[in-house]
């Protein structure tokens, strides 16, 4: 089988494939539009992180930036208008396949400043503020699945933006992050929105639960915590999977369908396999289920297309033995609450250190081209 054929295959098991990256150079070469007609891409994700590497990388941005710096531009003015460039010129590239997927994919992810992620009211405010400035329709603008994003997100779409919900790694949280879109799609609905115009994914991040669940196993060190590792995180996504099967087979939802609303779909983030020991397409050929997305690094991309396997469901119906993996965790002394929240808050600790590292970047050139 060709590197082509597998992610076909791969497309052909209900699985979107969509790319974990966006850069300038990427839109100006012509290599996002070669990963649409030649990889089976059909969407992109972005976060604080992919763009402070984006700009501390290339000259790509050199001529906006002495621009912003000639009109006395502001480091957050500075940022906001060349991550919005970036994702207008993205959105663009994928209208085509946003039209013919009937609004489903080619989708563009933006999200608001990490350090916002504790308040609910500048995000809301900001959410509001990027859909109308990228002013796309194939937008997705990213809110991080905190106890504050989970109200900020039914805002959000109560007010007609379509949401990429990010950072959730618990079953329970994700179960929080559907009740809002639900909610949010029933608000739309009240003021006036159609509700066919929304479209929202629920970013369940994989391989860094096997990461820190993997480290502590070593920590206890028996055998019984040895066979776990690299078990946690193909199993919490498969847990994850059947709640999703679960609200989204609910009467609540069937009137909303009915009304011509789409599902939220699920979305496996953080694919990229952190462990060498592992195989590099872990994270995608165990988790092949139809409506979900798989964001992928171009590493893990191309490595599947090499040698990736999308033969049959490796999801539905394996609940039952997944929870038996959580189950000898808690036997094994793994407080998994405990992991889940450790990752909850690294995970806005490291977007708002890129933050961080992008504004550097950014007022570093914005100094050098004055």
């Amino acid at each position: 089988m060709s590197e082509h054929e597998r992610l076909a295959a791969l497309a052909a098991a209900g699985v979107s494939i969509w790319l974990d990256d966006l850069s300038r150079e990427r839109i100006t070469s012509g290599n996002l539009a070669e990963l649409i007609a030649d990889w089976n891409v059909v969407g992109v994700t972005t976060n604080p992180t992919i763009f402070a590497g984006a700009l501390s990388d290339g000259a790509a941005y050199d001529a906006q930036v002495r621009e912003l710096a000639s009109r006395g531009a502001d480091v957050a003015a500075a940022i906001r208008e060349i991550t919005v460039a970036d994702v207008q010129q993205a959105c663009d590239i994928f209208s085509g396949t946003w039209e013919t997927s009937g609004g489903v994919d080619g989708r563009v992810s933006l999200e608001v400043d990490p350090t916002l992620a504790r308040d609910t009211e500048a995000t809301v405010a900001q959410a509001l503020d990027l859909w109308k400035a990228v002013d796309r329709p194939n937008l997705l603008v990213k809110i991080p699945a905190t106890e504050q994003g989970l109200p900020a997100i039914t805002r959000a779409l109560s007010e007609g933006v379509s949401v990429n919900v990010t950072l959730i790694f618990s079953v329970e949280r994700y179960e929080a992050v559907m009740g809002a879109y639900l909610d949010g799609v029933e608000q739309a609905a009240a003021n006036g929105i159609a509700v066919s115009s929304l479209t929202s994914v629920a970013s369940f991040f994989v391989s860094r639960v096997d990461t820190e669940i993997d480290a502590r196993l070593d920590e206890i060190g028996t055998d019984e915590a040895t066979a776990l590792k690299g078990k946690a995180a193909v199993a919490n996504s498969r847990l994850a999977f059947a709640a999703y099967e679960k609200v989204f087979g609910s009467d609540r939802w069937k009137a909303l369908e009915a009304e011509g609303a789409k599902p939220q779909r699920p979305l496996w983030a953080s694919t990229g396999v952190k462990n060498p020991d592992y195989p590099d397409t872990l994270y995608v050929s165990e988790l092949v289920v139809p409506n979900t997305v798989n964001t992928m690094p171009e590493k893990t991309l191309k490595a599947f297309a090499d040698h990736g396997d999308a033969e049959g469901d490796k999801v539905t119906g394996y609940a039952e033995e997944a929870q038996r993996v959580f189950d000898a965790l808690a036997a094994a002394g793994i407080d998994v609450t405990d992991v889940f929240l450790t990752l909850e808050n690294e995970g806005v600790e490291k977007f708002e250190k890129s933050w961080s590292e992008l504004q550097e970047s950014v007022q570093g050139q914005l100094d050098s081209a004055k």
